[in-house]
């Protein structure tokens, strides 16, 4: 008898403490309030393009119809074969802005209406649309752009204020342009770029990153160094720019709702693709302020004193935090 009253007094006990430890345990979490545990509102939407079936169907709608063929398929028209000139390396403007410009957070036109004209720290200057494209025909094609009074320039203009109509001017919505990454803490590392490229980007851009060519178009899949590919002084060759790309649209298949890279490995892959040998092209009027030189710029001449490599791939921190302490 005296034994099962034991054993019942210290069952008794482990209740007890069991019962001391979830109260204290209970009591020591954080409040949360109803407001805290609803459900948080939706982001605002990303930009859309308008439907294309809304272009009208007439002398200013041929004209806007005319621009996105010139932005599809540049190539046919300026390429090395193209039927107006030959004044391009052969890749569509398309070929970086995706879908024509119309894909969210894939070098977009949706907000090129909306923010230009506008003052340009490349150029030192206003810039307007036109000067935008005559960039892109330079730089990215690496060739030269059709006269700003051609058909050409105005049909090209014109679409590109279409695809953006619908966005208030000075305003750019999320989903615009790209969605620029974070810096990562290390630098970027062409190495194991490499090591991803030929996993997650080879089979479409070829092991010498020389694209996959199309007779009509110009291109299915660009190439991303040699002379074809974009020169050194596009914005594609700034690693912020190009990891950013990749990170929401690469590899083929991806998209900003299902991205298959890491942001550490879109970084390294753009600085094995930028590491490699491309057409070297400057334009001395860049940069005229050296302050508003973006950090990821491997030429010099720099604001500060951190050398080449690391202006090319990082650690941009560093850089970045020598400049808020000068100003």
């Amino acid at each position: 008898m005296r034994r099962k009253w034991l054993t019942g007094l210290v069952f008794l006990l482990v209740l007890l403490v069991f019962f001391w430890i979830w109260r204290k345990e209970k009591t020591s979490r954080p409040v949360v309030s109803a407001m805290q545990n609803s459900i948080l509102p939706p982001k605002e939407p990303l930009w859309a393009a308008p439907d294309s079936n809304t272009i009208p169907n007439n002398d200013s709608g041929h004209l806007i119809r005319y621009g996105k063929k010139l932005i599809s398929s540049t190539a046919r028209y300026f390429g090395p074969g193209g039927s107006l000139a030959h004044s391009s390396n052969g890749m569509n403007c398309q070929n970086c802005h995706l879908d024509a410009g119309t894909r969210a957070w894939a070098g977009n036109f949706g907000s090129v209406a909306s923010l230009y004209p506008r003052f340009g720290d490349r150029r030192g200057n206003t810039e307007t649309i036109n000067q935008r494209i005559t960039d892109c025909f330079e730089r990215s094609m690496n060739g030269s752009a059709p006269d700003s009074n051609s058909l050409e320039m105005k049909a090209m203009n014109a679409y590109i204020r279409w695809v953006g109509k619908d966005v208030k001017k000075g305003k750019k919505p999320p989903g615009t342009g790209l969605e620029i990454l974070a810096y990562i803490e290390r630098a970027a590392d062409p190495v194991k770029g490499k090591v991803l490229y030929s996993k997650k980007c080879q089979l479409c851009h070829g092991m010498n990153g020389d694209g996959k060519p199309d007779s009509v178009t110009g291109y299915l899949y660009p190439p991303l160094w040699g002379e074809h590919s974009y020169n050194t002084s596009a914005g594609l060759f700034r690693l912020s720019k190009f990891a950013s790309f990749i990170k929401d649209n690469m590899p083929y298949g991806s998209s900003y709702i299902n991205e298959q890279l890491t942001t550490e490995e879109a970084w390294d892959i753009a600085a094995y693709v930028n590491s490699q040998p491309r057409t070297i092209k400057k334009f001395k009027q860049d940069w005229p302020n050296i302050l508003l030189k973006p950090v990821d710029l491997p030429d010099g001449p720099f604001a500060d004193s951190f050398p080449s490599e690391q202006h090319k791939y990082g650690p941009y921190a560093p850089i970045v935090a020598s400049r808020k302490v000068r100003k």
